[in-house]
């Protein structure tokens, strides 16, 4: 459970990128680099043993997400038994969403996003930045655009 209790300033001006922008340069990168990552791996050792690579990383990445997937379902139940809200846990489910995507597409690189993102610190840390771009942004909506909000907080983890 994440509770917000000591010293803050809030700044709720944040510089804003394009998402089509972002997106077009992910769709165009991203393919670029694992052809590229690919062509040097087969030559350093071999295509057969390169195929078999990529086929045992989807693999392995497929029943590590699986197993994450049943903890992260685990904790939202518990979460939902202890009448608490369970918006990390959904947050984190959002994301190995994602990272099921990348374990699936072929190529090293996104394997190794995805990899990393079935790490339960990374995704949690992801999740709480994401949570919290979430609440700068409802709270830039109805405080009618850029403020800064003084307060008090403490992030208190029950984890």
């Amino acid at each position: 459970m994440l509770r917000v209790i000591e010293g803050c300033r809030l700044t709720t001006r944040d510089p804003k990128v394009p998402p089509f922008f972002v997106l077009f340069v992910l769709l165009l990168s991203v393919p670029l680099m694992e052809i590229f990552v690919l062509i040097e791996v087969g030559r350093s050792i071999g295509t057969s043993t390169t195929v078999a690579l990529v086929v045992l990383t989807a693999v392995i990445g497929a029943w590590l997400l699986r197993w994450q997937g049943l903890h992260t379902l685990a904790r939202v139940q518990a979460a939902i038994s202890r009448r608490e809200l369970p918006a990390i846990e959904l947050i984190e489910g959002l994301i190995l969403i994602v990272t099921g995507v990348l374990l699936l597409t072929p190529g090293f690189v996104t394997d190794a996003i995805g990899f990393a993102c079935l790490l339960p610190a990374v995704r949690r840390g992801f999740a709480m930045r994401l949570a919290n771009r979430f609440i700068i942004q409802q709270v830039r909506t109805h405080s009618g655009g850029d403020r800064t909000i003084e307060g008090e907080y403490r992030i208190e983890d029950d984890r």
